[in-house]
């Protein structure tokens, strides 16, 4: 392939779990990363330390991309079975890389692929250690199709520093021999030639860590959380890179955790709590105690298919309305869906300015899909000189003097009450979970319910003020009209340029501001003379959201509920099967 013609190629390294397949395919990605390239890559694991089958996809481009689709160019298998698992997504002439000693490779696959035998582990052993293999495939990858072998090296300098120079030395050594080994016995034989280009400087960044740091530029200085797949992430991005003013504690559950946060909150610091949807399960009293005294709090929920464990490392949007209506009784708050990593940076900073200036929980929804998949990003995207903190209406010093009890739930117009933060030198503030006065005082009167209650409820209209609309992108009119939220962004926006491209008039309309609902949702429904609702759950929970809250109806749903996220290609699909096209 021409260094000069687009280039765009889907990567895709396969093993048992403990062979080191993530690390193969996040080094290959920092390093076509650092020779100008974008990336985008898509995580596969199966719940164990050791066995069954993980995959890391990487796709590689010379423009920005922001899905994977089911389809692989080169194929490197560190193990017996992954050639079998994976020939059914390989494009005619794809190469694949493998140690014959491991398996025999098919005259069937042999008769529509290129197969480059290298012996990993030979290799591997011939530099003392057999758990090297990986090291061997990351050198003869780069090798077969003349990528720079100094970037590698540099890489893996950083990425083993903390082991010392001997490892460092080894694992280079082993790179090394790998790429030797593919130049010496295959140079220009690969279809796939990739020079290194002069680009723009980019971050490798999962959206979880974009969150994480996020959360900082937001003025964040308290985390609590207990530890669960595939929220983790976050909070330890923040430990790594928070200063000294910054405090975590890991908790002994998610009861435990949301009510610390809570209570951080209420003494006046910025605070959140992480987990996935178990975890939240467990908040669900102290979500609830949140829109009781009006604590402003933020909620990272990370999404994995359940119910119950489910499967614990793959994807699913099947939270949402779980969330929307999560806690017992009736109270206010804010979803967001990061749909990339600068969405969720941006959304982070939101957050907490939302839940501060209303008094409310904002929750911050996700799903391991766009958790664990790294993507370039363009550092100017994070736009950290605009980044303002906005704390919402403060009660003032004469206030607080001329107020023995301060009216911490002073009924207003907007649902807002100035807020003092408890241990203020004048004024005594106080709240209760029990339903309450203005000073938060608690009472049983039918007259006092009613207008707290409805002070609480009227930020719903206030918090509209904030919510951005939708993006909309491809043709004003069309025939066919994609709805998504979250994750799905990427493979939507793809799809839509697809079926343009095949003359199916498409637009599309991505939500990252999931609640309060936009007016603007209800509208672009019924334009088109098609509408699908694409979403990673069974029911098509955000269809029935728009129904719900627009009365308008889309036309259908594309769903998928198996674990996997969607391609670009699966939509493309969905849709002319649709329109029996």
């Amino acid at each position: 392939m021409s260094t000069e013609s687009s280039i765009d190629l889907n990567f895709r390294v396969g093993g048992a779990a403990g062979q080191g397949v993530q690390s193969v395919g996040g080094v290959l990605s920092k390093t076509f990363a650092r020779g100008g390239y974008h990336i985008f890559t898509h995580q596969d694991y199966e719940s164990r330390i050791r066995g069954g089958h993980s995959f890391f996809h990487l796709r590689l481009s010379d423009m920005p991309v922001y899905a994977a689709p089911n389809r692989v160019n080169v194929l490197v298998a560190l193990d017996d079975r992954t050639i079998e698992i994976h020939e059914d997504v390989m494009v005619p002439n794809s190469v694949i890389i493998c140690d014959r000693k491991l398996r025999e490779v098919s005259p069937e696959v042999e008769r529509v692929h290129d197969i480059f035998d290298v012996p990993l582990m030979d290799i591997a052993l011939e530099t003392g250690n057999k758990l090297y293999v990986n090291t061997v495939a990351m050198g003869a990858s780069l090798g077969l199709i003349e990528f720079d072998f100094d970037i590698l090296a540099g890489l893996i300098a950083e990425q083993f520093k903390k082991k010392g120079q001997t490892i460092i030395d080894e694992n280079v050594k082993a790179a090394r021999l790998g790429y030797e080994f593919t130049q010496q016995n295959y140079k220009g034989t690969c279809c796939y030639i990739i020079k290194p280009r002069t680009a723009p400087k980019t971050m490798i960044l999962t959206s979880n860590e974009a969150i994480g740091i996020g959360a900082l530029f937001a003025g964040c200085k308290f985390v609590s959380a207990y530890p669960m797949t595939p929220s983790t992430s976050i909070w330890v991005t923040m430990k790594a890179l928070a200063h000294d003013d910054f405090v975590f504690v890991q908790t002994e559950d998610e009861l435990a955790s949301i009510n610390m946060a809570l209570g951080a909150a209420y003494g006046g610091v910025r605070a959140m709590t992480t987990t996935s949807g178990g975890g939240f399960a467990l908040m669900n009293e102290g979500f609830s105690l949140a829109g009781a005294t009006e604590t402003p709090i933020v909620v990272a929920l990370v999404s994995r298919p359940g119910p119950a464990t489910g499967l614990p490392t793959r994807t699913e949007q099947s939270d949402l309305e779980y969330v929307l209506h999560a806690g017992h009784g009736e109270f206010p708050r804010v979803i967001f869906a990061p749909s990339c990593q600068e969405e969720a940076f941006r959304l982070t900073v939101k957050a907490f300015n939302m839940a501060e200036k209303y008094h409310v929980a904002v929750v911050i929804l996700q799903d391991q899909h766009l958790a664990d998949s790294y993507r370039t990003v363009d550092p100017a995207d994070f736009n950290i000189d605009a980044i303002k903190i906005e704390r919402g209406p403060m009660a003032t010093e004469e206030e607080l003097k001329t107020s023995k009890d301060f009216k911490s739930h002073r009924v207003t117009e907007s649902g807002v009450s100035p807020r003092a933060f408890p241990g203020t030198k004048d004024g005594i503030i106080a709240t209760a979970g029990d339903e309450h006065d203005e000073y938060g005082h608690i009472i049983e009167d039918a007259e006092t319910r009613n207008e707290q209650m409805e002070k609480r409820m009227r930020k719903l209209d206030a918090l509209m003020k904030d919510i951005e609309e939708p993006l909309t992108y491809g043709q004003e009119a069309a025939d066919v009209s994609l709805i998504g939220w979250g994750s799905t962004y990427g493979a939507i926006k793809e799809a839509t340029d697809l079926l343009n491209e095949e003359g199916i008039s498409t637009n599309m309309m991505h939500v990252v501001e999931v609640f309060p609902v936009h007016k603007v949702v209800g509208e672009f429904v019924t334009k088109a003379k098609q509408s699908f609702v694409v979403e990673n759950n069974y029911t098509g929970q955000y269809a029935n959201i728009i129904r719900a809250y627009t009365g308008k109806l889309p036309t259908g749903g594309i769903n998928k509920y198996d674990g996997r996220p969607f391609s670009p290609g699966y939509i493309v699909k969905e849709v002319k099967r649709r329109m029996g096209a």
